[in-house]
């Protein structure tokens, strides 16, 4: 790809960790490691393809999980060896960061979500007039980039593997896919991920926009929502996007 979204890793390693012990419903204290290294690994060679900026602390977390892995792997006979020195199960330092990074992300949510109802409440305005009603928007939260990732990966399994190497004489350019999205979003006011993708001819098509669709949340024209975890993406415009 020509062109590379410089979009900001808003969320890290230990997202991305238990991003995938949540998907899979694993229990945070007994991690298959050998499952969740190959799953994080896959998440990153899907990044480098799409070209995004993986900070160095992906790649160490990546090696970190290897390293456990291979521990993990040992033969009977070697790990009863490093056993008799010590007896500590490899995960341990890795479950304990997680715990406490999730323990301080479900503490932020939750004062996020006290203040999103603190905005929302109105006081009793003077003589007696009644507030104007506020409308009630069903119940959305923001979709992550792994959810993005995911359904993207979802996405490039579909493709028909014949149309990778087909030799494509008109070029998908990002340019030319926002201007699609967006022209989209002004007849609908909703557009699900997956029918983004549906007149998509080949594999070029599909990453063009794909990475149309990055640029534009970077941009901050378009959010991105989820009704439930895992859930279908719904891409609307951002209400409050101004340009600069």
């Amino acid at each position: 790809m020509t062109y590379k979204v410089q979009l900001p890793i808003f969320e890290g390693p230990l997202d991305l960790l238990l991003y995938l012990i949540k998907k899979d419903e694993i229990n945070i204290y007994d991690i298959p490691v050998s499952k969740i290294t190959d799953q994080y690994l896959e998440y990153l060679e899907v990044m480098k393809m799409l070209d995004l900026e993986i900070a160095g602390e992906f790649i160490l977390m990546a090696a970190t999980l290897m390293h456990i892995k291979s521990k993990m792997l040992l033969p009977p006979e070697e790990k009863a060896e490093e056993e008799a020195v010590e007896e500590v199960d490899p995960r341990e330092e890795l479950v304990k960061k997680l715990v406490e990074y999730k323990r301080f992300k479900e503490a932020a949510k939750d004062l996020k979500d006290m203040y999103g109802r603190q905005k929302n409440t109105f006081t009793r305005l003077p003589g007696g007039e009644k507030p104007m009603p506020q409308e009630e928007a069903g119940p959305a939260f923001e979709a992550s980039l792994f959810d993005l990732i995911t359904a993207f990966s979802k996405i490039l399994k579909e493709v028909p593997k014949e149309t990778f190497h087909e030799v494509i004489e008109d070029e998908f350019t990002v340019s030319k896919k926002i201007h699609d999205i967006l022209h989209v979003l002004v007849k609908e006011p909703v557009l699900y991920f997956s029918n983004l993708f549906k007149n998509a001819k080949n594999k070029n098509e599909v990453v063009s926009m794909f990475l149309a669709l990055l640029e534009l949340v970077k941009l901050k024209e378009v959010v991105l929502t989820q009704t439930t975890s895992f859930g279908e993406i719904e891409i609307r415009r951002n209400p409050e996007w101004k340009k600069e």
